[in-house]
């Protein structure tokens, strides 16, 4: 199944994410681009067209073959008055609103696109082309003191993300070519990208490992829904 619609403490991650961005207070509406032939599936999560437990509106829309291709789709349906979009992960359900703030105020200061991240931990080693037998030589060790490991809700001013993606629209319906996040599209143009600190909640949900380590940080967190809202323990 498409993993907007795979279960955590018996909610759709899709759900729990349009939440958090809801309830940061600061967006206008949620645009949720889906797999087309799972339109109507999703769109039944949403009977109210808005996000449950709240008056933001909700928007399903149909995506492309390509992450790239179903934002572009997202945007396609935004009207001239929204002048910053935040584009995020159904995976990243757990990003706190705060953080939803945060991205959305940086680009209000003057920061013409904004992503969250996190400093990396773990000791990174740049290696050559396996062997025979698996094994890759290590070509030298990165400097992990300039990594960072991004996550979402990032956040753009409009004009500069229509730009950046009109620009990569030819690579937009290959996924060997397109772009893994839009900041991506947006350094393609020459144009800065800015970080501010994320969050560990804004893990991405990619395997049941991951969906197990969720579940953990929700309980641990004190999050439940009773069906009109959030409280917080």
């Amino acid at each position: 199944m498409p993993k907007g619609l795979v279960e955590l403490d018996g909610e759709p991650l899709v759900v729990r994410a349009a939440r958090s961005l809801a309830l940061a207070g600061c967006l206008s509406a949620v645009v949720v681009t889906v797999p087309a032939a799972e339109r109507d599936t999703f769109l039944a999560l949403f009977p109210a067209r808005t996000v449950p437990g709240t008056r933001v509106p909700v928007h399903v829309v149909s995506g492309g073959p390509t992450r790239q291709a179903s934002v572009a789709a997202g945007l396609a349906v935004l009207g001239p008055e929204v002048d910053v979009v935040l584009v995020h992960d159904a995976a990243r359900c757990l990003a706190p609103p705060e953080l939803v703030r945060a991205v959305e105020s940086a680009v209000r200061a003057g920061h013409r696109a904004v992503v969250p991240a996190l400093p990396v931990t773990d000791t990174v080693k740049r290696v050559g082309t396996p062997g025979p037998d698996g094994a890759a030589p290590v070509l030298g060790t990165v400097d992990r003191a300039d990594l960072r490991a991004v996550q979402t809700p990032q956040a753009f001013e409009r004009s500069l993300l229509d730009a950046a993606h009109a620009a990569g629209s030819h690579r937009a319906g290959d996924e060997a070519v397109a772009v893994s996040d839009d900041a991506g599209l947006v350094e393609a143009l020459g144009e800065p990208v800015w970080v501010v600190p994320g969050d560990e909640r804004a893990m991405k949900v990619t395997t049941p490992r991951d969906l197990a380590l969720a579940a953990l940080l929700l309980r641990d967190d004190g999050v439940t829904h009773d069906g009109a809202s959030v409280t917080r323990a």
